[in-house]
């Protein structure tokens, strides 16, 4: 598996009054993933599972259900996978017209974006846990947040029952951190439909849709879900969290009757703008 050069051992910087000092910075290097001999993706991520990034990009963007179906081999000289899938599925992903797009993360980030109605309507596919244990899943994954106590500057997410976290990753980019634990679930070979995703960033259209084709249940943020990513989980039978560990949280998303949750007055005012980068 590709790793980061080596690089001496970083001197961590002198918090005051709980902020990180000047020096405080984390890591990026760009990662690039071949698909039956074609370039991909390039990521600009956090140079740690790679393995799990390259696998979970695959799942999330609909060319895999699991790992047995991809062969997936680590260039040894450079920071890069060659990944061989059924030619079947590319041609499947390729007739959904993905638009290219300029996505709402952090920077200008091109991405392929499938339109709302490609999605296959369901019925609500499970509910959060209640609201007391969500905030202390929320507190758990704070807890695990070393390179954001060591620079600030990072997203996690996990993967949860409900009850623990069953993944957890970080990375510079939040759908970085979210392709990072789904991957490691699939290397697991831990089944992950009906599980709930913890995200520390906005939900995004395209983190919508990376989470209802890998079978999640739930979504939930401290900050809160695009228009965009509502429809997608309306139609998928997900819900969406936001402001999760504020004292006004609401539901989006899936039908939302008896689900126990507030419910927004209105749809966010949020939208996939890449004016936020949060």
């Amino acid at each position: 598996m590709p790793t980061a050069p080596e690089q001496p051992e970083p001197q961590r910087p002198p918090k005051r009054g709980g902020r990180m000092g000047d020096q405080a910075a984390v890591e990026e290097v760009p990662v690039w993933l071949t698909l039956n001999g074609a370039p991909a993706v390039t990521w600009m991520c956090t140079p740690d599972l790679l393995e799990e990034l390259a696998v979970g990009w695959l799942a999330g963007e609909g060319y895999i259900d699991g790992i047995d179906d991809v062969k997936l081999r680590p260039c040894a000289t450079d920071l890069g996978f060659w990944a061989d899938i059924s030619p079947e599925r590319v041609t499947a992903v390729t007739a959904e017209g993905r638009k290219p797009v300029l996505a709402s993360g952090c920077g200008a980030v091109s991405i392929f974006l499938a339109d709302t109605d490609s999605f296959v309507p369901a019925p609500r596919r499970g509910d959060p846990p209640a609201l007391d244990l969500l905030r202390g899943l929320f507190k758990a994954l704070f807890v695990r947040g070393e390179r954001y106590r060591d620079t600030g500057g990072i997203h996690a997410a996990a993967l949860t029952d409900g009850e623990s976290l069953l993944a957890h990753a970080e990375d510079i980019g939040r759908h970085n951190a979210v392709d990072k634990v789904i991957g490691g679930c699939l290397l697991a070979r831990r089944p992950i439909a009906g599980l709930g995703l913890l995200v520390t960033g906005r939900i995004s259209a395209e983190l919508a849709a990376k989470a209802a084709r890998a079978g999640l249940a739930w979504v939930a943020t401290p900050s809160v879900p695009s228009t965009l990513a509502v429809e997608i989980a309306r139609r998928t039978g997900m819900v969406l969290v936001g402001r999760a560990v504020s004292g006004s949280p609401a539901a989006h998303g899936a039908p939302l009757s008896a689900i126990g949750y507030p419910l927004p007055d209105k749809l966010s005012d949020s939208t996939d703008s890449p004016s936020d980068s949060r």
